[in-house]
């Protein structure tokens, strides 16, 4: 073989090694995206449920004044109410952490509606869907100083769909109230008794 025939046949030898790594690179991208859109297709729904902005409220120190928060959950999903229809199912409920020397008090729940689901077979489970709302009783103590006050917590649920329930959640939860001092009274002095001349 002379010398220009080896250099030719390494050449195509190369180009042809080239050539079929390039195409088994492509072979496998195009296997693994197959496989992730098919995951992606049939991956669970993720439970979401979201709180509204909640506009400030006002309370006057040494008052009792209740916060409203608006909650929604998603589109072909249910959380379990406060109150679930049975022991193993788990509740919706708040827990907030209050500035110091503000108080919280009763957390008030709706009323959840008797849906009856696939899985739940002739029982009738008590339910949250679309949009509820909380109550939350606040008490700034009378030695407060006016200013906005913000409180943190968080919202924990259970979501389920028409066929399965998913792991238990939180949703954080954040709002402010303004602390005000309210309007102050003035005392009237007390009437003098009238002078007894002896």
């Amino acid at each position: 073989m002379t010398t220009s025939s080896k250099v030719l046949d390494e050449g195509i030898f190369s180009l042809g090694s080239s050539a079929v790594w390039a195409f088994a690179l492509l072979f496998c991208g195009l296997v693994f995206s197959g496989i992730a859109l098919a995951q992606g297709s049939f991956a669970p729904k993720v439970p979401s449920v979201y709180v509204s902005p909640t506009p400030l409220t006002t309370i006057t120190r040494g008052t009792a004044g209740k916060v409203e928060l608006q909650f929604h959950v998603g589109a072909g999903l249910h959380i379990n109410s406060n109150t679930p229809s049975a022991d193993y199912l788990i509740p919706t409920t708040l827990r907030l952490d209050a500035p110091t020397d503000i108080v919280v008090g009763r957390v008030t729940y709706p009323e959840g509606r008797m849906v009856s689901f696939p899985f739940s077979g002739n029982d009738r489970l008590s339910v949250y869907s679309g949009i509820f709302q909380l109550s939350v009783t606040v008490r700034p103590l009378s030695h407060v100083l006016p200013g906005k006050y913000a409180f943190h917590g968080r919202l924990h649920y259970q979501a389920c769909d028409n066929a399965r329930c998913y792991p238990p959640k939180d949703v954080p939860v954040s709002f402010l109230v303004k602390v005000v001092k309210g309007v102050t009274q003035h005392r009237r002095n007390p009437a003098q008794s009238p002078h007894i001349h002896g």
